[in-house]
This record gives C-alpha cells, sequence and structure tokens, in this order.
C-alpha cells in the first residue's frame, strides 16, 4: 500500500507541474473583464474600417504599367504622386485593421467556447475568403481567356487550389485575401493567445517582430506583420491604449508618422537598390512607421466618430468588407477599361483617375451588394460574412477588417 502511495504520489508530480506551469503561463479569464464597446468605439471602429479599405485600393489601383516601368518612374511627377497615396494613405491602412481584430476578439473570445469560436470566424472570413478567391479565378482568368484583358492564367490544377486556399504562397489576382487568410490563422490561435501573461504576450510579439524584420519564410502566416499587428490589438487592449488615444492631441498622435513617413517614402521612391543591399533594416523601419501610421489612424477615426460626418460613414460601413473581397475583381475588370479614357500612368489624366479609384470601386461594390440584396440575399449574406443581409441588421462589432 506503501508503494502505491508513494507511486500515485510521484506520477501525479509531473502533471501537478505541468499544471503549475500552464497557470503561471496563462492568465485566468477572470482576471481581465470583458468591458463592453463604448458608442465612441464602436463609431471609430466604424469610421476606421471605411477610410482603411478605401486607403487600400490605392495599394492595388490599376496604373497600366509593368513593374518595372513604375521602378524606372518612381520619381517622375505622376511616380510620386503614386507613391504618396500607396505609402501614406494605402500601406498605413492594413495595422489599425489587425490591430482592431485583435482588440475586438479580447472580448469576443472570452464569451464563447473554442469551437463555437472557430465556426463563427470560418462563416464570417474564410468562407468569403474562399468564394471570391474562387469568384476571381472565374471572372477575371475568363476575361483574359475570352481576350478581353490581360491577366494571369492557370498554369495546372495546383496554382488553382492555392489561388483559392492561400495555403503557401500568396494570391496572385485576389492579392488582398492575404490578409484574411493569415487573420483566420490568427482567430484559431487567439483564445489561446488572450490568455498568455502580458510578459509571454509580449515574447510572442518580439519573436513575430523578428520574424517579420528577418524575412523568415514560414507558411503559418504568409505575412507576419498582420499577426504582429494582432497581437499589438490584444496588448493595446489590456493596457488600455485605445482609451489613452482618444484624449491624445491630434499633433501628438500625428508626430510619429510625420517623422517615419518621409523616409520611408523616400525608400519606396529612390532605394530600389538600398532596400535589396538592407532587407532587415528596411523592413525595421516599415515595420515601425506602420505602427505610427496606426496610431495617427486610430485618431483620425476617433475625430470623424465625433463629427457629423460619422453618419456617412455608418450607411458606408456594411459594405466595406463585400469591398474588401471585390476590389481586386473589380479593378482587374474594370480598371483597363475605364483606363482607355485616363490612360496609364504618365498619361495626363491618369493622376485624376487615380486618385478616384476607391470611390469608383466602392460605388461599384455597393451597386453589386444592393443588387445582391435584392435578388440574392443569401448570396450576398455569404459574400459579405454575414454582414449583408436581407433583414434589418443588428448594429455590432464584429473582429474583422
Amino acid at each position: 500500500m506503501a508503494f502505491v502511495s508513494a507511486f500515485s504520489t510521484s506520477a501525479a508530480m509531473p502533471w501537478r507541474s505541468a499544471t503549475e506551469t500552464a497557470r503561471r503561463l496563462f492568465l485566468v479569464a477572470e482576471a481581465h473583464p470583458i468591458a463592453r464597446l463604448r458608442p465612441l468605439q464602436s463609431d471609430a471602429i466604424t469610421a476606421a474600417r471605411v477610410f482603411c479599405i478605401l486607403g487600400i485600393i490605392y495599394v492595388h489601383a490599376w496604373t497600366g504599367r509593368t513593374t518595372l516601368f513604375l521602378i524606372q518612374n518612381s520619381d517622375t511627377a505622376q511616380g510620386l504622386f503614386r507613391w504618396l497615396l500607396v505609402e501614406t494613405i494605402g500601406r498605413s491602412s492594413v495595422p489599425l485593421l489587425g490591430m482592431i481584430s485583435g482588440w475586438l476578439v479580447g472580448g469576443s473570445a472570452l464569451r464563447r467556447g473554442y469551437w463555437q469560436f472557430i465556426a463563427g470566424k470560418a462563416r464570417t472570413i474564410l468562407a468569403p475568403m474562399l468564394v471570391w478567391n474562387a469568384l476571381s479565378i472565374v471572372f477575371v482568368c475568363g476575361a483574359a481567356w475570352l481576350g478581353w484583358l490581360s491577366a494571369p492564367m492557370p498554369d495546372d490544377i495546383g496554382w488553382v487550389i492555392d489561388e483559392i486556399l492561400g495555403y503557401a504562397s500568396f494570391n496572385v489576382i485576389n492579392v488582398q485575401n492575404t490578409f484574411l487568410r493569415d487573420l483566420f490563422v490568427c482567430m484559431a490561435i487567439a483564445p489561446l493567445a488572450i490568455r498568455l501573461q502580458s510578459r509571454w504576450l509580449w515574447f510572442s510579439a518580439a519573436l513575430i517582430a523578428a520574424w517579420a524584420i528577418a524575412g523568415w519564410w514560414f507558411p503559418l502566416f504568409l505575412r507576419p506583420q498582420i499577426p504582429l499587428f494582432f497581437l499589438f490589438g490584444i496588448i493595446a487592449r489590456r493596457y488600455d491604449i485605445a482609451e489613452r488615444v482618444e484624449t491624445m492631441p491630434f499633433s501628438y498622435a500625428a508626430l510619429p508618422f510625420a517623422v517615419m513617413a518621409p523616409a520611408k517614402l523616400a525608400i519606396s521612391i529612390w532605394g530600389f537598390e538600398f532596400t535589396q543591399d538592407n532587407m532587415e533594416l528596411v523592413a525595421a523601419a516599415d515595420t515601425v512607421t506602420r505602427v505610427t501610421a496606426a496610431l495617427l489612424a486610430w485618431r483620425t477615426a476617433i475625430a470623424i466618430a465625433r463629427h457629423p460626418a460619422m453618419a456617412l460613414f455608418a450607411r458606408i460601413e456594411p459594405y466595406t468588407f463585400f469591398l474588401f473581397c471585390s476590389h481586386m475583381i473589380l479593378i482587374w475588370l474594370g480598371g483597363q477599361t475605364l483606363g482607355q479614357f485616363s490612360g496609364p500612368l504618365g498619361a495626363p489624366g491618369y493622376p485624376l483617375f487615380l486618385l478616384v479609384q476607391p470611390v469608383l470601386t466602392l460605388a461599384a461594390a455597393m451597386a453589386l451588394g444592393g443588387l445582391l440584396l435584392k435578388v440574392a440575399p443569401g448570396t450576398a449574406k455569404l459574400l459579405s460574412g454575414g454582414r449583408l443581409r436581407a433583414e434589418p441588421p443588428v448594429r455590432q462589432a464584429l473582429a474583422l477588417a
């Protein structure tokens, strides 16, 4: 009996040790109570989604030129104008969308069981991503096959599968959906991440930052900056950073970006060879610039939320996810057609066309989404991840960009 008792005690020790280690590694959920969104925060998130997703369109806007031409003409007047829009508005938009997702998931992931949580994210992120990727192949490659436009064509079935799933490489046609792919993986680990002790959360963020800066390749995440910003969003919620920015003078929020943006812009325009020789330094500067951009973008969203213009942003917001998923298809199909009137980058009419591309794409997405709501509401709901519905929507904050 004594032997059995001793054996049972010794056998239990590793389990108790592992349990204690887990207890020290993770936070008790009740230690971080779930706070409901205040109206100002909800409005700011709505505004941020609208202007951030519109800003992303500048990164993907139709130019009518090859990559080599764009590099060689970066320092022309139109090249400078394009890079100004891309770097200050376009690429500065993604960080805040990722942080908002992380910030929101800090509350939503604690309210539901793991599989219920993941099933919800599969409906609102994964399913629309897969359908839109498939539609991009059908419409864009189909139009190219008919000779209506110049676009990538499938090499084999492996290319088609990867273009839909995005499991091993970046999308070629619907390029923005890499964000949704990585965001869904973030959601899969979110219930674990939000329970980490703060020191382990910071350690995880530091590891991912090193991953992003070093340029390591591992297909768990195609763009490691996305989980980095996602973790920053969880950290921001834990330390009430969003609330602190609300009371920050606008100039304070703008100053870090004003310092970093000119250097990042100069590298993009004149630093092609410098980038090739200093990849890690450029990646570090890019990461810091994007964090400062997120700070300024959130403070801008707060200002919009307090302005009468917020009513317009609220009307547009239900269509923003639909716009995010569809805008590359719309640009592929419509850019070359409308570009015949403006001309490509370098033509006199191109700057105006570039400037209004987000507005034109938004109008097309809203018209298409509105039509689907009338004739095929189930399809509209699927393609928008549940954001477009025939019945009046209940206003809620979704952990999506």
